[in-house]
Parts: structure tokens; C-alpha cells; sequence
């Protein structure tokens, strides 16, 4: 099909965009991300800060391409609205700052906390390592494992999620573990220790391996490629993940047998919950058919 060139009225929706043009034309065979190119070209803003809708029913048209703008629905004279979604900042430098808190206040307060009076115990000793452990493996995974279907997100989620990491998982947890008299200062039960380090490994070497599957489905951060994920965990629940990051969350709470682990192993749960839901229903509508629902999202036969 011989291409042509389309003319799309520009208008703004929410925070007005400075110089944005009032119409652009684009070539049939242009894709969705030629479109993001030209209007942050012209705009001066980068393009990480748009969002571009239809006019005609308000549909959002991802920056992808691998999108032809003929298969968005757009056409010549068709309307698009452009809104700034403000600063932004890339997902990976996010995880990877929202989990240098715990990283660094676990060995800092573990340090700062002991004392002649207070003196380091192997419980104590074993929290800090586990937790450390885990969150050193986050940032090894976020660095070289971890692919992500959009480059940024808004500024403003840095400072929200680092402090569900900071203040829950990093000062709350290691100050009550650490702290003088804290459950962890006692003899260890070694018939509960470490069944509970078993149960931490288990999790730990299980959530590995599902990020290893998940990426595996995508060829590279750019692309939108998406398949239905296999193997270990997926034929129980939709995020095994999940699942194995709860396991070994029970595991570091036999451990340090502090309910400040409890505090945030439930907020965590809460919300690996949610996504997990959300996900279900994506695979639902983008696979149909060829997809098996799944009963439980995160936690046999609970969730």
C-alpha cells in the first residue's frame, strides 16, 4: 500500500506542554513512536514526559515501534491529546535507589546498636545477613535480570516507594531487631532457625528463577513482545514471584522473630497482591483462549 501522509490536530490535555504545535502529519506507514518522536522534537520536552490519547475516545497510544499509527485507529484529521506527566526518572534507577536504603541501614544499625550491654548475638548476626542478602539481590537483579515495559516513571514514586523501603524495611525492621532486649537477642532455636533459613533459601532461589522466565519473554526492554510465562510456580498461581517473595519473608520472621518484619511483609503482601490481580486479568484479555486461568494470583488456595 502506497503510503500517505496524515495530519493530526494537536490539543492538550492537563499541564499544557510548552510549544506544542497545534497539528502534525505523520506517514501512514509512520509507527506510534515516530509520532512521540516528532511532538517532543518539536515541543523541546523529553519524550518520556508524554502521553499521547485519541480525541475520539480518549484510547491511549503507547510508544512503540513495532505500532503502526494506521493500526491505532488514528486517521488523517483525527484529533490527539498531549499531556506532560512531569519529571520523570527511569524505573531501573528507581529499584535501585529504593533498595540501597535497607542495603546500607541493616549493616549501619546492626553496627550503631551494638554495644558491651548490647552485644551481637547469632540471630541478630543471621537477620542482618539474610536481609542484606536479599536486598543485594534485588539490586543484582534490577542491574543485570529485570526488564522493564516502560523506561520512567513520575518523579514523585522515588520518594513513595523509597519510603515503604527505607522506613519499613530498613529502619523499622533493623531497629527492633537490633535494639536492646529485641527477640532477636535471645539463644537461637536451632529446630526453628533454620527450618526458617531453608524456608528463606527456598523463596529466594524460587523468585530467581521466575524473573529468569519473565525475562525470557521479552527480548529487550524496548520491545512489547509478550508471552505466557512457564515453568516452575506458573501452573500453581500468576506470579510465582510473588509467591516466593512471601516464602522468603516467613523465612527472615522465624529468624528475627520481631513483628516489625511482620509490619512489612504485610505491606507487601497487600500489594504483590494487587498487581498480581491486575496481571491475572491482563493475561485473561490479551491471550483469551490460550491462556489457563489460575484460581490463586499469589498464594495457593488464599489469593
Amino acid at each position: 500500500m502506497a503510503s500517505k501522509t496524515l495530519t493530526f490536530s494537536v490539543r492538550p490535555r492537563g499541564n499544557p506542554v510548552k510549544k506544542l504545535p497545534e497539528d502534525t502529519s505523520l506517514s501512514s506507514t509512520g509507527t506510534s513512536s515516530d509520532l512521540y518522536t516528532q511532538l517532543a522534537s518539536s515541543s523541546k520536552t523529553s519524550i518520556h514526559r508524554l502521553r499521547i490519547t485519541k480525541g475520539s475516545d480518549g484510547t491511549f497510544i503507547p510508544n512503540s515501534s513495532s505500532l503502526p499509527v494506521s493500526d491505532t485507529g488514528l486517521r488523517d484529521g483525527s484529533t490527539i491529546y498531549v499531556k506532560d506527566l512531569g519529571p520523570q526518572i527511569s524505573w531501573r534507577l528507581v529499584f535501585i535507589l529504593e533498595y540501597l536504603g535497607p542495603l546500607l541501614m541493616h549493616p549501619l544499625l546492626y553496627y550503631l546498636l551494638t554495644s558491651p550491654s548490647n552485644p551481637p548475638t547469632f540471630l541478630r548476626t543471621l537477620s542482618c545477613a539474610l536481609i542484606v542478602l536479599h536486598f543485594l539481590k534485588r539490586e543484582l537483579e534490577t542491574l543485570f535480570i529485570h526488564r522493564f515495559s516502560a523506561a520512567t516513571m513520575p518523579l514523585f514514586n522515588l520518594f513513595k516507594n523509597s519510603a515503604h523501603y527505607w522506613l519499613l524495611a530498613g529502619l523499622n525492621i533493623a531497629f527492633f531487631t537490633y535494639r536492646p532486649r529485641s527477640p532477636a537477642a535471645r539463644p537461637s532455636n536451632p529446630w526453628i532457625t533454620w527450618p526458617s533459613v531453608a524456608v528463606y533459601v527456598i523463596g529466594e532461589v524460587g523468585n530467581l528463577n521466575t524473573h529468569l522466565v519473565l525475562r525470557g519473554l521479552r527480548s529487550s526492554d524496548e520491545s512489547t513482545e509478550r508471552g505466557i510465562p512457564k515453568g516452575f510456580g506458573f501452573g500453581v498461581v500468576t506470579c510465582p514471584n510473588y509467591m516466593f517473595e512471601t516464602l522468603a519473608w516467613v523465612g527472615i520472621m522465624g529468624v528475627t522473630w520481631s513483628w516489625s518484619s511482620v509490619l512489612f511483609a504485610a505491606v507487601a503482601v497487600v500489594q504483590m497482591g494487587m498487581w498480581a490481580k491486575k496481571r491475572e486479568g491482563r493475561y485473561r484479555r490479551e491471550f483469551g483462549g490460550r491462556y489457563t486461568k489460575k484460581r490463586s494470583v499469589m498464594l495457593p488456595g488464599i489469593w
